[in-house]
């Protein structure tokens, strides 16, 4: 499984191919709202910019490659002042894709680049209460979950649960 599923750059070449996979009511209804709808080849050329642009220490951006074909995308926000050692993970995988535990390997692979190479010591990820497939690659990937935040999120004028999952660096 591992080795199929690599972490890499956005890069231009895979902005087709990303608006193509993107460009999914199923993808889009699982992720949050500043996630482009319809996605568009230049909705991709903008997010391969900025990604490339904004690698801080504040945000981690990878491309998902299984067998050495783009396939999604997963990305680490830090969070800032007294937070600052804690991250939101967050991704999202082509429709294709799904159910092949790619999106576990790259979360995995992820968390562990996080943990060794940063002072992040706490990941966390939201996932909405309709989307239990999530909820399960980030079991997998050794994710507990800490907290339900009950009717906190809004997605297509739904008003739903997050389920909050969390990983600490050692476990």
């Amino acid at each position: 499984m591992d080795q199929q599923v690599t972490l890499g750059a956005f890069t231009r070449n895979i902005a087709e191919r990303m608006a193509q996979l993107a460009n999914n009511k199923n993808v889009v209804a699982q992720v949050r709202d500043n996630f482009p709808s319809p996605y568009t080849l230049s909705d991709a050329h903008y997010w391969i910019d900025f990604c490339n642009a904004r690698q801080n220490g504040e945000r981690f951006h990878r491309a998902i490659y299984y067998n050495e074909e783009f396939v999604g995308g997963i990305g680490v926000l830090r969070q800032d002042d007294i937070h600052r050692n804690n991250a939101e993970i967050g991704y999202w995988l082509g429709e294709p894709y799904w159910g092949l535990n790619i999106a576990t390997a790259a979360v995995m692979q992820m968390t562990d680049w996080v943990f060794a190479n940063t002072t992040i010591t706490r990941l966390f990820a939201g996932v909405f209460e309709t989307n239990p497939a999530s909820m399960r690659v980030l079991e997998k990937a050794g994710y507990k979950l800490e907290a339900i935040h009950r009717k906190a999120i809004i997605k297509n004028d739904w008003v739903l649960d997050e389920h909050l999952f969390v990983k600490l660096a050692g476990e």
